[in-house]
């Protein structure tokens, strides 16, 4: 989940998912106490690339927060669940899709929009719904943190002659970030390579850099 810079401009909005989230007992300036405030560094993987050509798309976000935890969205998460299979029921890990983010736009604006997740030292997590709007590299995230994420059963996980739960559900029950709190991002993206240029190759990945925040504006 490293990521390091390039010098391309991708503006890609993507809402890099980001979660923005902040730990429990950090600072955020700006917010009242509870809040939280780190620097993000992370991957989105965008499909299809974007182009100079405004379009829908859809990505996927892996990342970490210093001194803090990761956070993803769009991905696919392995869950322990009672499978029922021939013999009766017995106990399984298996995965479940995050929703997908989606947006639209292209290299020189977009907006996107989803529903991200971080999971912190404690296991505990927080849920959050955002927006986001972005003109070339810079992009700007609010959201609010909401009670749960509602993931879909993905079918090829699950061994053969068994069947499992179709939905998992994630509960925000980091207690420090209640739901209504709200979560702030100023984010810039660069495409992972060079050659992604918008022009000659669309930008299918791009590095996701920026301070974020969460908790109750003072």
């Amino acid at each position: 989940m490293g990521v390091r810079r390039s010098g391309i401009v991708l503006c890609v909005a993507l809402s890099a998912a980001a979660l923005w989230v902040a730990g429990p007992g950090a600072s955020l300036a700006g917010a009242a106490t509870g809040g939280g405030e780190c620097q993000l560094q992370g991957v989105a993987n965008l499909s299809p690339p974007l182009t100079n050509t405004s379009a829908s798309f859809a990505y996927s976000f892996t990342g970490t927060l210093s001194s803090c935890q990761s956070n993803v969205a769009g991905i696919q998460l392995p869950e322990t669940v009672t499978l029922t299979c021939a013999g009766g029921t017995t106990t399984g890990t298996v995965l479940y899709q995050e929703p997908i983010p989606q947006g639209s736009g292209s290299c020189g604006n977009s907006t996107t929009a989803g529903v991200s997740l971080s999971t912190w030292a404690d296991g505990k997590h927080t849920v959050v719904s955002y927006n986001t709007t972005g003109a070339l590299a810079a992009v700007q995230l609010q959201g609010t943190v909401v009670a749960s994420m509602t993931l879909t059963l993905v079918a090829s996980s699950v061994p053969a002659g068994c069947t499992a739960p179709a939905t998992y559900t994630i509960s925000s029950d980091e207690p420090v970030f209640a739901a209504g709190e709200g979560a702030l991002a100023a984010l810039t993206f660069s495409p992972t390579t060079q050659d992604q240029n918008c022009v000659t190759l669309g930008v299918s990945s791009a590095n996701i850099n920026g301070a974020v925040g969460i908790g109750s504006a003072q």
